[in-house]
This record gives C-alpha cells, sequence and structure tokens, in this order.
C-alpha cells in the first residue's frame, strides 16, 4: 500500500483530527493520552524521545514505546529530537510499526535542547533539516511530521515552512512562540503567524499556543497548555478537579508510569485548590507512593465539598472562588509579571533587608528545613579570588593563580608542576627519564651459526612466540 501524504494522510490515518494533545516531557504518557482521548482528544504525540538514545538502548525503547500494545492509543505520533539524519531514520525505522507518524522535534526552546543542538536550535540551519526530511520520507514506511517556532518576521517563518514542505514534511505543527519566548518571557503565541503558513502550504497545519478552552480552539481554528489543567477542555466542560483526578489515578494503575508523572499531573490538575490548601501541597510533594498521591487527592477533594457546603446560599468570595473545577491556569506576562504595587518591593529586595524564612522562596524554604544552620545572606556568603583567565574561583595554593582547569592546561603545555592542584607533569617526567637511564641496554640476540640449526632457546622461544 503506497504512504499516504498530505491530506489524505490526515484525514484518513488521522481521522481528520482537530482537537490534538501536543506532545509534552514526561507528561504525555499513555496514562494521561488515554485519559485525553476519553474526554475529546482525537490524535496524542508521545512525549519527545531522543533519537540516539532510543537507537542504542533496548530499555529506554520499552519503557516508552513497546510497555504494550494499546489498541485504543491511536492514531499516535512519535516525536524524537534529533541532529543527524542517520541517527534520525535508525530511530525513526524502530519506532515506525508502532505508530501512524513520525514527528522531528524543531520547537524545544529549553537549555538542554541548546546545549544538545536540537529542537529550535536547529532552525537556522536549513541544509541539515533538508536532509533529515528527505531521508526520512524516502526511508519510513509511515509520513513524517514537524513541529516548529516561528521567527519574528512572518515572511521568513512561511519560507521555512516550504522548505520543510518540498524536503517531504507531511503534516506541520506550528507553535506560534519565538525560541526566546520561553518561561515568563512566554507571552502569547502569534496565531496571525500560524495563519500566514496555512496559507502558503499544501499540507496541514496545526496550530499551537494560547489554547486554554474550547473557545479557543474554534477561534484559533478561525484564526488559524490547557490540556494539562482541563483534560475534558475539548469536550467543552469543566469538571470537578477530583473527578478527572480519579479518573487518571484508576487508568494509572491499569497502565503504570513513573511516580514523577503522577505527582506532575495532580500538581496541575489541582494548582489552584493548591493555593488554598498549601499544607497539602507539600504532603502531595513528599509521599512516595502512587495510593499516597491518590490519598492526598482524596483529601483535597473531602476539603472542596466542605468548603462547597458551606458557600449553598452564600455569595462566592475571593478572586478564584470555584477553584475546585478544572480550569486553565494563565502564565503572567513578562510586563505583568514585572509590575509592582505602588509601596510594594520586590521579593529579593526583602529577602536582603529582613532576612527572614518567611519571604525566603520554598526552594530556599525546603533547603533551610533540611540545613537549619545555612543561610541566604549575600553578605556572609564567602569570597573567591577570580582565576586570571576564565573567572572561575582560583586555587587558593595554585602557582599560576588559576582555577584547576586552567592549570591543568598551563601546567601540561609547560611540563610544569603545580602541587597545590596536584599536578605533577615536571617531576613525573624527570622521573621517567631517570629510570630510562637506568635500564640496561637491550641485548641482541646473536645468530645461528650458518648451515646450523637453532639451538634449544630459539626453539622454545618460537614455541613461546
Amino acid at each position: 500500500m503506497p504512504k499516504l501524504q498530505g491530506f489524505e494522510f490526515w484525514s484518513r490515518t488521522l481521522r481528520g483530527a482537530r482537537h490534538v494533545v501536543a506532545p509534552m516531557v514526561d507528561q504525555s504518557e499513555l496514562a494521561w493520552r488515554l485519559l485525553s482521548r476519553r474526554h475529546g482528544a482525537q490524535l496524542c504525540y508521545t512525549p519527545m524521545l531522543h533519537a540516539q538514545v532510543f537507537v542504542r538502548d533496548a530499555n529506554y525503547r520499552k519503557e516508552n514505546l513497546y510497555c504494550e500494545v494499546c489498541p485504543e492509543d491511536r492514531p499516535l505520533i512519535v516525536q524524537f529530537c534529533a541532529n543527524d539524519p542517520e541517527v534520525f531514520v535508525q530511530a525513526a525505522l524502530l519506532a515506525q510499526d508502532y505508530c501512524d507518524a513520525i514527528d522531528l522535534n524543531l520547537g524545544c526552546p529549553q537549555m538542554i535542547a541548546k546545549r544538545g543542538h536540537y529542537g529550535a536550535f536547529l532552525q537556522d540551519e536549513w541544509d541539515l533539516l533538508q536532509r533529515m526530511i528527505l531521508l526520512a520520507h524516502e526511508k519510513l514506511s509511515v509520513p513524517v511530521t514537524c513541529k516548529i517556532r516561528v521567527f519574528p518576521e512572518i515572511d521568513k517563518t512561511v519560507r521555512y515552512a516550504q522548505m520543510l514542505e518540498k524536503a517531504g514534511c507531511q503534516l506541520l505543527t506550528v507553535h506560534g512562540r519565538t525560541k526566546e519566548q520561553k518561561g515568563p518571557l512566554s507571552g502569547a503565541a502569534s496565531w496571525e503567524h500560524i495563519k500566514a503558513v496555512r496559507k502558503a502550504v499544501a499540507i496541514p497545519v496545526f496550530a499551537n499556543g494560547n489554547i486554554q478552552c474550547l473557545q479557543d480552539v474554534e477561534r484559533c481554528l478561525r484564526d488559524t497548555e490547557g490540556n494539562l489543567h482541563n483534560p475534558a477542555l475539548f469536550e467543552g466542560r469543566s469538571p470537578a478537579v477530583w473527578e478527572l483526578a480519579e479518573e487518571y489515578l484508576d487508568i494509572v494503575r491499569e497502565h503504570p508510569c513513573p511516580l514523577s508523572y503522577v505527582r506532575a499531573h495532580l500538581f496541575k490538575l489541582w494548582h489552584h485548590t493548591l493555593q488554598v490548601h498549601q499544607e497539602l501541597r507539600e504532603e502531595l510533594a513528599k509521599v512516595k507512593t502512587l495510593e499516597g498521591i491518590a490519598a492526598v487527592s482524596q483529601e483535597l477533594k473531602l476539603r472542596c465539598q466542605e468548603e462547597i457546603s458551606r458557600q449553598e446560599g452564600a455569595k462566592p468570595t475571593g478572586d478564584l472562588p470555584f477553584h475546585w473545577i478544572c480550569q486553565p491556569y494563565i502564565r503572567p506576562g513578562p510586563r505583568e509579571g514585572s509590575k509592582e504595587k505602588a509601596g510594594a518591593r520586590s521579593k529579593r529586595a526583602l529577602e536582603e533587608e529582613e532576612g527572614g524564612t518567611e519571604v525566603l522562596s520554598k526552594n530556599k524554604q525546603k533547603k533551610q528545613l533540611r540545613n537549619p544552620h545555612k543561610t541566604f545572606d549575600p553578605s556572609l556568603k564567602p569570597k573567591y579570588a577570580k582565576c586570571d583567565q576564565c573567572g572561575n574561583p582560583k586555587g587558593n595554593r595554585c602557582v599560576f593563580s588559576l582555577c584547576r582547569g586552567c592549570c591543568k592546561k598551563r601546567a601540561s603545555k609547560e611540563t610544569a608542576d603545580c602541587p597545590g592542584h596536584g599536578l605533577l607533569f615536571k617531576t613525573k617526567l624527570e622521573k621517567s627519564l631517570a629510570w630510562k637511564e637506568a635500564q640496561p641496554e637491550l641485548q641482541e640476540p646473536q645468530p645461528a651459526a650458518p648451515g646450523t640449526p637453532g639451538g634449544f632457546s630459539e626453539v622454545m622461544g618460537s614455541a613461546l612466540a
């Protein structure tokens, strides 16, 4: 059967999917995908997998894809990060029988992607990307797709998408943010970029970014990360958090996954309620078993139900009176987050001024719980002299006034010693030369007399050799 392409692939293999759960590291595992499908998701992606690790590690393949055959988990797209055409295709060949398409991640903006040289940090290497997509398109029995981030310029984004389409990409997911827009600098995704790409290419385009409720989906479809907080968003519902939390935990019992994944999902589902019941937030962070997590979730449910019974007939109060229903969390933008109320000071300024645990960040408070003598007062931190070359702290007894790394390079180059760092290049060289001088010269073997066979020692030497 010939490989389907473009809109034919989307309509027949992907069944015309319009409500899609994007790949999420450690979050779009099998249990979460099944929960999302029960509540309106029509297509799911695996978490991003590292192509090189997938090729060399059988356990990694088993844990992330080969664990069990689940017919309900289709259609499914497996996403890889890679920066080598051959490695990408090798990984894809190992995965193609377990999915409906292979996706190349060109959208990850995180520092780990920069260090690993993949994701959005390949978006300027068009020749490499062309070779990767072209080779995958030729070798695979399933279509190859791509997820990208946009450039600031709409025109360059369009040319980028057209290049990928020409190389063999059969479906494009466009995240409407640049690679610099992440964390507190995320801002809003640009649907204008996505709209321009959709008009310029002849393959299906999935829009990604700013999807918090069903109205956003429909508006995005017209114009062109709420799933983690409300898996029922594709149904247009905002159910009670415990309804989906209990359903998810039941699925996890049937399809186990790492406890860290479960904890992260519960933190997001209960996000707003945990702002009210902070002590249960700490409890959820500490429990070590699935049943322990379920118990915390049950306690949150009971507290919410008690609060609901008290509010019956009363007017809701507070900024978020119904924190127990699934609803999006909207990260403050960079401008909004930088605004300070009149007369207010930054948390860092308060920390430096008061030095009390009440204003320390949660991470610092945890560190202080583990070590009560730990202090975060900048004035009490030890001062280190800097290395003359790289700026790292230098060794106090270094003969070159350098850090160990720079000292090792210089001592090796100059064949010198630095007792302060335990580097003895000169001493070892001198000992080596002295040892060689003390050894007697090797005696060359005496040749056998002409016409006589070798002696006993020569025969034995041959046998031993």
